[in-house]
């Protein structure tokens, strides 16, 4: 689909490349570059026998994009663990012989600016990176270490953190919008998925994705960035909308939803949200940015504590799938499109199959149908409320007996249902 009317922003998209050989780091950069990279990162670490001489000059030799070098030590999560001296050489080689960009770690980038040690008359530009293991820091501490970084005179920093909670990402966010210099913020694990997808959106410099079969764990695909997310396109004015579910990684709503808003011209951006506490999820995202939201297992019957206001069809049947941010307002609005359109569907598929001859004078090809719903959760409220008032004979089949006995038993009160339970139901 195309992209109506809407322009592309400056964030690049680099493809970090770990191959163990130069012939094969070679063939991944053009890889790359056809698969939709900006630029890619090379590591040097990953390299076996890697002569830095030899190696450097073919690899920039050969670049079909630009290039930014990394020599990760294992101290920093590398695999490097040789001689620091000749680390760092290799680096500098790297700056001379034309790479576009190099990285070097917090930790030794101060003494190598200072020292003038770093060659100072190649072209390319000196990344200072560092990385955390722990969760993000509070945004004052994010913000000294961000003043310790830009104080190495690096021209562009990076800043990597483990994600434990979405609502985390929140001060990666904001940091990336008050930083006054190039900054890559983001943070890794399932959590931190939609920091390297909206960071175009904050001014972030660059974001990463991982070539075709060359996965990287932690990181979107370039595929997916270019097709699912299209992130060029994405700017301040972005609206956001996501899929609240724990799990998250199932669903296809970004593939659906995304091309659509880009083809109708839409500036928006779905994507997955795994979230585990709602409260505070609603508490830290209730921008008008984040402007609404699907709602999956287990949330549909949780989240309407939460909703400001909530649908008639929603409040009947107690679960809610879809949450709009009242532009006027802010207030969220909750909705349960689940049950019409579920049931809609069953009765064009019934009326194609043919099953409704001699009941012409019935309102819905359910009337007097015998309806089995297996699970009482959110969508099986929502598809049990929709069959009953279509004038079916509804039952419901439990499977989790002990979680969900009272839900079952309420729904099936509530519509005069028969409920049947069982622990062991295939």
């Amino acid at each position: 689909m195309g992209s109506v009317g809407m322009l592309k922003n400056s964030t690049k998209i680099c493809a970090p490349l770990m191959s163990q050989s130069i012939d094969q780091m070679v063939n991944d950069m053009f890889q790359a570059k056809v698969q939709g990279a900006d630029v890619v990162e090379i590591r040097l670490d990953c390299i076996k026998n890697f002569q830095p001489r030899q190696d450097l000059k073919i690899i920039l030799k050969n670049k079909p994009l630009p290039v930014l070098i990394v020599y990760r030590p294992k101290w920093e999560g590398g695999q490097y663990e040789g001689d620091e001296h000749m680390r760092l050489e290799a680096l500098n080689l790297a700056k001379e012989l034309g790479a576009d960009y190099i990285d070097l770690e917090l930790k030794v980038a101060s003494d190598l600016m200072e020292e003038h040690k770093l060659d100072q008359h190649g072209g390319g530009k000196v990344i200072v990176s560092c990385y955390l293991d722990s969760a993000t820091p509070s945004k004052e501490d994010l913000s000294h270490l961000v003043a310790c970084m830009q104080s190495t005179g690096a021209d562009i920093i990076k800043l990597v953190t483990n994600a434990t909670n979405i609502t985390e990402l929140a001060r990666i966010f904001h940091l990336l919008s008050h930083c006054q210099m190039p900054l890559i913020a983001y943070s890794i694990g399932d959590r931190g998925l939609i920091s390297q997808i909206l960071a175009p959106k904050f001014g972030g410099f660059l974001v990463y994705g991982s070539i075709e079969g060359n996965p990287v764990p932690g990181l979107p695909t370039l595929d997916s960035l270019r097709h699912a997310y299209g992130v060029e396109y994405i700017n301040e004015d972005t609206k956001v909308f996501g899929l609240i579910s724990k799990p998250v990684s199932h669903s296809k709503g970004p593939i659906l939803h995304n091309p659509t808003f880009r083809h109708v011209g839409y500036n928006g951006m779905y994507v997955p949200m795994l979230v585990d506490d709602l409260k505070e999820f609603f508490r830290v995202y209730s921008s008008p940015d984040f402007a609404g939201f699907s709602i999956g297992i287990p949330y549909k019957e949780a989240v309407i504590g939460f909703c400001d206001e909530v649908h008639p069809l929603a409040q009947s049947i107690g679960a809610v799938n879809t949450i709009i941010r009242r532009p006027s307002n802010g207030k969220l609005v909750g909705y349960n499109t689940d049950c019409e359109a579920s049931i809609t569907a069953i009765e064009d598929a019934l009326k194609v199959m043919g099953c409704t001859d001699g009941e012409a004078s019935f309102p819905s090809p359910l009337t007097g149908k015998l309806f089995v719903l297996v699970g009482a959760g959110g969508a099986g409220k929502a598809l049990a409320f929709g069959a009953k008032s279509r004038g079916a004979r509804v039952i419901i089949f439990d499977i989790d007996f002990g979680l969900n006995l009272l839900p079952g038993m309420g729904l099936s009160i509530l519509l005069g249902c028969q409920s049947l339970f069982s622990t062991s139901w295939f």
